[in-house]
């Protein structure tokens, strides 16, 4: 079978089974908005994720400092320390947390902040280990 395509809601809306189908299957389907157009995928959460994180290298750096850790990222105004590495990346995975939230209340429209997309969708959808593993850069 092919794509489906929808040109509005309502198409979309009388055909719900179709659409979910083709998108449990892995193929594209789609749904026009006035001008802009949405994509139903398979809601595969690990996979989604493994893609995610690929799109999304961590890039982090950690630096042992004054008897402690200091976690960073670049490009993002995130930052963790801690007395030992494991409490700088408990921190850092907490101030990813915090910056997703922030991300969906109010920084998705901030030109500095809106190619974050793919980061927040990843953080939203791993573990607290996922996240920890994603940052050392250790395949899951």
């Amino acid at each position: 079978m092919s794509a489906v395509h929808y040109e509005s809601y309502s198409q979309a809306r009388a055909h719900l089974k179709d659409l979910l189908d083709a998108a449990d299957e892995g193929r594209v389907a789609t749904v026009r908005r006035d001008s802009g157009r949405a994509a139903v995928v398979d809601v595969d959460v690990e996979r989604l994720r493994r893609h995610l994180s690929l799109g999304c290298p961590s890039k982090a750096e950690v630096v042992a400092e004054a008897g402690g850790w200091s976690v960073f990222l670049p490009g993002l105004p995130l930052v963790a320390d801690g007395a030992t590495f494991d409490e700088a990346m408990e921190e850092m995975v907490q101030a990813l947390r915090e910056y997703a939230e922030d991300w969906q209340d109010r920084l998705r429209t901030a030109p500095n902040h809106e190619e974050s997309w793919g980061l927040v969708q990843l953080i939203a959808l791993s573990d607290d280990a996922e996240l920890r593993d994603w940052l050392v850069g250790a395949a899951r």
